[in-house]
């Protein structure tokens, strides 16, 4: 009874998935162009979980700069950014994620936003507050799942 019991732990134990690592900010491995290849949360993302970042201006606000069709029923797209139609056949899926963590490595005088950089900033806050925020309390604007959820909704986004 004992050994079918240990059997038992055992197998579960072993069909349960590996918990996932979740990539610091500052351990971001970007390659020459700017990609990440691999997952900043370990997980797969939600393409209906991202197309809510996208979407929302309480979370990623990527709507007020960028339009996509898929969107249309969201209010008042911006065309600050490019369309973001067809962006999958543009870029590899680690492109984007590298675009979406820290545009500033693959283009260079972007406006759009670092979502998933905690370091290297100058006096954040001083120009607009004049009360800086210390450097050690800078938390990034999405999750590595919010990354990843927003990834995998615009990988859906082909011509």
């Amino acid at each position: 009874m004992k050994r079918a019991i240990s059997a038992a732990i055992a197998a579960t134990i072993l069909a349960a998935p590996a918990i996932a690592e979740t990539v610091a900010p500052g351990d971001v491995a970007y390659d020459e162009a700017g990609a990440v290849a691999a997952s900043l949360s370990g997980m797969p993302g939600n393409a209906e979980e991202g197309a809510k970042v996208f979407g929302s201006k309480s979370i990623g606000n990527c709507v007020s700069c960028h339009e996509v069709t898929a969107l249309a029923d969201v209010p008042f797209p911006g065309n600050v950014g490019p369309s973001l139609d067809g962006v999958a056949d543009r870029w590899s899926e680690g492109e984007i994620r590298g675009i979406v963590a820290n545009a500033k490595n693959t283009y260079d005088g972007t406006i759009m936003p670092s979502f998933y950089k905690v370091e290297g900033f100058i006096r954040p806050g001083d120009a607009y507050t004049g009360k800086g925020i210390a450097l050690d309390k800078i938390e990034p604007l999405l999750t590595a799942q919010q990354i990843e959820d927003l990834v995998a909704f615009l990988v859906t986004l082909k011509e």
